[in-house]
């Protein structure tokens, strides 16, 4: 297993694709703006997952196996989807006010049952504007988090299962950002007054069909395989990654990562249209085709890490970590070495 993560000195790939983008297509820019729909989507699914667990709650814990098969096949694609919803409200892609967007936000966190929407969007914007960077990306594991869960396939699988509580320890390290103001507490009094609901309407049964469904939605199940599509590489000349398939549909699109990270200020249901206005820029790029698969390999593939990820860095007198080849593409920011792949 590697002891660090991939190093590089170079500028993160995005803005200078996203330069050359709309300077080849600049009706590209007609596709950035808001879609006020989204928040209807995140009011059907808090309905449908309320819906679903007072039915559970009805029935009871006698039917736990009907939960745990209700949860794997729907509730988790739901939860899912407002995970998708939280980000794109994260980036005011839904309503031109932040306080709609952050209220948006709220409400596609209750079935989540924890209130991690507003901390999501303080730290996830870091990650845009310094991608790779130690100091400032929460989507890096921590050193301490990488060396225990190792290249071990039981210890990445409970890293996959209990994901959202790993998270939770990155923030601390980030520079400049505060975790808890108005918004966090108007997200921690929300979820704590639909946890209490829940229990008293839906009963027990109820929420642990919710408890259910959250964890499936990040973990050990084909769209927990999101987290490692997006930056997960085991080729350090490409640090991106987009995934092009079937659960996109239910997922709202989350697999067009390069298109996103490329133009954050693109909603959801444009993405797919960003590849195809550009399809030179896309084609090339290596990509995933199955989530399925994805989980596989990185639980088995002992060459998969938490290190394997890049570290964006400037230059070190540090000869421990060796930093990969010179990369000269001054558009991608990695030097691709092969055309249309799939993994």
């Amino acid at each position: 297993m590697q002891a660090f993560f991939h190093q590089s000195e170079l500028d993160q790939p995005h803005p200078a694709r996203a330069r050359a983008i709309i300077k080849a297509h600049p009706e590209v820019r007609q596709l950035m703006v808001r879609n006020p729909y989204t928040a209807l989507i995140a009011l059907s699914l808090l309905i449908m997952q309320t819906a679903i667990a007072f039915g559970m709650g009805t029935l009871g814990f006698g039917y736990w196996w009907l939960s745990l098969l209700i949860a794997y096949c729907i509730g988790a694609f739901a939860n899912h989807a407002n995970y998708v919803i939280i980000h794109d409200a994260t980036h005011n892609l839904i309503f031109r006010s932040k306080s709609w967007n952050k209220m948006v936000a709220i409400i596609a966190d209750l079935p989540n049952l924890t209130p991690g929407a507003m901390g999501f969007r303080v730290y996830h914007l870091k990650h845009h504007s310094h991608q790779g960077d130690f100091e400032w990306d929460a989507d890096l594991a921590n050193h301490w988090e990488a060396h225990l869960v190792g290249n071990k396939w039981y210890r990445k699988a409970l890293w996959l299962m209990f994901f959202p509580f790993f998270q939770l320890t990155r923030p601390p390290r980030i520079k400049a950002i505060t975790m808890c103001d108005r918004w966090f507490l108007v997200n921690l009094a929300c979820a704590a007054a639909y946890d209490v609901a829940v229990v008293y309407f839906c009963g027990w049964a109820g929420l642990f069909y919710l408890v259910l469904s959250f964890f499936f939605s990040i973990g050990l199940h084909p769209v927990g395989a999101r987290w490692i599509q997006e930056h997960y590489t085991n080729d350090p000349e490409q640090e991106t990654y987009s995934y092009y398939g079937p659960i996109n549909l239910l997922c709202l699109n989350m697999g067009y990562h390069n298109e996103h990270h490329d133009l954050p200020s693109i909603p959801w249901n444009n993405l797919p249209k960003v590849r195809s206005l550009a399809p030179e820029f896309y084609d090339t790029l290596k990509y995933h085709s199955s989530w399925s698969r994805l989980l596989f390999q990185f639980i088995f593939d002992k060459r998969y890490s938490l290190y394997s990820r890049i570290e964006r860095t400037k230059q070190r007198n540090d000869s421990s970590r060796a930093l990969p080849r010179t990369i000269k593409d001054p558009i991608n920011g990695v030097a691709l070495t092969a055309t249309a792949n799939r993994f």
